[in-house]
């Protein structure tokens, strides 16, 4: 990957949304965001006008959730501020050195394994997140790539899965770990893991991370990733 193949991270959710997760989305004009309860990211073009975000309010519905990630486009008035967020995207820089992938079971520490998350683990994922809070998951989010898992005794207490997929390069996010069960690794293993299987596809991983979370950002420097730039994230209700 050159420097230039890096350019359609400026734009991860609309990259996602016209190529690999086209089957996902929901449009009108230039305007995109993902199917109900896969995803709530929504995108405009790189230089939107005052269609394209009449187009995105027609799509999300009155006084609705407009969760535009990291996009530097500022909305018209009268659409509400919701959140803002601040932090980092980061890239791969390991070179291409990451281990071989692992079988799906591949063994933890303590008879733990990890596993490929299904529909038929939605449930246990859900409760995770709410109890972690690595960001937001809704029932249908697993179809935006492969999740894995972390089980002891049968109950899920780690994750992590792949979220954007903008050309030559994939997200890896919802990393969480259970208070219960951290401190034995098991977020280590299931990103290694994950930039693993990327790498085997030749493509690049990434992922985002809040500035304030300081030991997330540390795991993720020792595991290979590097600072590319500064985000904001943010979110807005429509009109």
């Amino acid at each position: 990957m050159t420097g230039d193949d890096a350019a359609v991270l400026d734009d991860p959710v609309g990259e996602s949304l016209r190529g690999h997760h086209a089957h996902l989305a929901r449009r009108i004009g230039r305007a995109a965001t993902y199917l109900a309860d896969v995803c709530t990211f929504a995108a405009v073009s790189a230089d939107p006008d005052a269609a394209d975000w009449s187009d995105l309010a027609r799509l999300l519905g009155r006084d609705a959730f407009a969760d535009m990630f990291s996009s530097p486009a500022t909305p018209p008035s009268g659409w509400e501020p919701v959140f803002v967020l601040e932090g980092r995207q980061m890239t791969w820089s390991g070179g291409g050195s990451a281990p071989a992938p692992a079988t799906h079971d591949a063994a933890a520490p303590g008879g733990t394994h990890i596993v490929e998350l299904g529909a038929a683990d939605v449930p246990d994922m859900l409760d995770l997140v709410a109890r972690t809070r690595p960001g937001p998951l809704w029932s249908r989010t697993r179809e935006l790539g492969t999740y894995l898992g972390v089980r002891e005794n049968g109950r899920l207490v780690a994750m992590a899965g792949e979220r954007l997929r903008p050309p030559g390069w994939t997200e890896i996010s919802a990393v969480c770990t259970a208070p219960e069960a951290r401190g034995q690794g098991h977020a280590t293993r299931l990103v290694t893991e994950l930039a693993a299987r990327v790498l085997s596809r030749k493509e690049r991983p990434f992922l985002h991370v809040a500035e304030a979370n300081t030991g997330a950002i540390a795991l993720y420097e020792r595991l290979g990733f590097t600072f590319r730039k500064r985000v904001t994230f943010r979110g807005y209700r429509t009109p």
